[in-house]
C-alpha cells in the first residue's frame, strides 16, 4: 500500500513518468505538454500549485519557480487508459519559455510550420537567456 493508493491507477511508463497535458481551466485552451513523475502528482494533489519533472534537470520542476508564470490546479483528470493526465489549470501568465501564452504556436499550413502567436513575454527577461 502506498500512501496515495489511487495514485496506483496511474500508469507510469519505464521511467516512472506519465505525460500530462496543461489547459486552462476556462477557456479550454491547450497550454502545454509535460512530464510527472508519482512524486510530482503527488506534490501538485497536495499543494495545489503544480509541479512536473523536468528530463533534462532530472528534478522536480515547479512551474514558475524561475518565470513567475505559475500554474494554480483547478482539476486534474486520468485518460481511460491510466497512461496520461490532464492537468486543468489557472496559469498565470505565459506557460511556454518561448515567452508566448501556449506552447502549442506552431500550426501546419501548406507543408510548413506557421506561427500563429504572438511572443508575450521577452524569454530573456523570464528566464535571464534567450529560448527558442
Amino acid at each position: 500500500m502506498t500512501a496515495d493508493p489511487f495514485l496506483d491507477e496511474v500508469r507510469f511508463d519505464a521511467d516512472g513518468l506519465v505525460p500530462a497535458i496543461a489547459q486552462q481551466h476556462d477557456t479550454g485552451e491547450i497550454l502545454m505538454m509535460a512530464w510527472m513523475s508519482r512524486e510530482a502528482l503527488a506534490e501538485t494533489l497536495a499543494t495545489g500549485r503544480v509541479c512536473y519533472w523536468s528530463r533534462s534537470r532530472q528534478a522536480l520542476w515547479r512551474k514558475g519557480d524561475t518565470s513567475g508564470q505559475t500554474q494554480r490546479l483547478v482539476e486534474l483528470r486520468l485518460d481511460c487508459d491510466g497512461d496520461a493526465v490532464l492537468v486543468r489549470v489557472d496559469q498565470t501568465g505565459v506557460a511556454c519559455h518561448t515567452g508566448r501564452r501556449s506552447c502549442f504556436f506552431r500550426v501546419a499550413d501548406g507543408g510548413a510550420w506557421k506561427t500563429d502567436q504572438p511572443v508575450l513575454h521577452d524569454p530573456k527577461a523570464l528566464y535571464g537567456h534567450s529560448h527558442g
